[in-house]
């Protein structure tokens, strides 16, 4: 079938930070390619799903990601070939019984994100519809309402504060478009009053 999926690839790529993480890409018979970057985080809980590391600390301080992106190629793709792109859900479930532990620590929750995401772009690639619509469905008309971090704690920042991130949400706007200037004008307003008060 001109649906399924012939060929997925992982690379290590660096984030914003300069830290390893992943990149996937899923190609169906037909050619029609989805992408994905994997969110590295830099404060995560002890709960969190297993972001597997290399721990080689002669590469990238130990935070290199080449034993998830070979779990990608010889573990997860073989498993996958040959699947219809659009069965999100099918999907899903192989990513999760080939790794079966309660954090995802066997095959990384870095690798099995990736290519979930992956998949789903290629998803609504061969459709020809976008992500958003994709995942909401056919009827989907509304973009999601974006969560605007606008002050950061913990260890993404250099002050004291306990709370990792303080997020704001533009509710009740018709526009994406003004939904976002609403949150940048906050943001940028709250730096002003911070700045004024002499505050971190």
């Amino acid at each position: 079938m001109r649906h399924c999926i012939k060929q997925i690839d992982a690379i290590e790529v660096l984030d914003s930070r300069g830290n390893p993480t992943i990149r996937v890409e899923v190609t169906t018979e037909a050619g029609i390619k989805g992408s994905a970057y994997v969110p590295s985080g830099a404060s995560t809980g002890r709960y969190e799903a297993l972001e597997l590391r290399d721990n080689d600390k002669k590469r990238f301080r130990g935070k290199g990601v080449l034993k998830a992106i070979r779990n990608i190629h010889d573990v997860i793709a073989p498993a996958l070939y040959g699947k219809p792109v659009t069965e999100q859900q099918e999907i899903d479930s192989i990513l999760l019984e080939l790794d079966p532990s309660p954090q995802k620590s066997t095959l990384g929750a870095n690798a099995i994100l990736g290519v979930s995401l992956a998949v789903a772009h290629a998803g609504a690639n061969t459709i020809g519809i976008p992500l958003y619509r994709y995942i909401g469905g056919v009827n989907a008309c509304t973009l999601p309402v974006p969560l605007v971090n606008i002050i950061n704690g913990g260890k993404h920042a250099d002050n004291k504060l306990d709370v990792q991130e303080f997020m704001i949400a533009p509710i009740g706007f018709d526009r994406f478009q003004e939904a976002l200037r609403a949150t940048v004008e906050v943001f940028h307003s709250l730096r002003d009053i911070l700045k004024a008060n002499k505050y971190n």
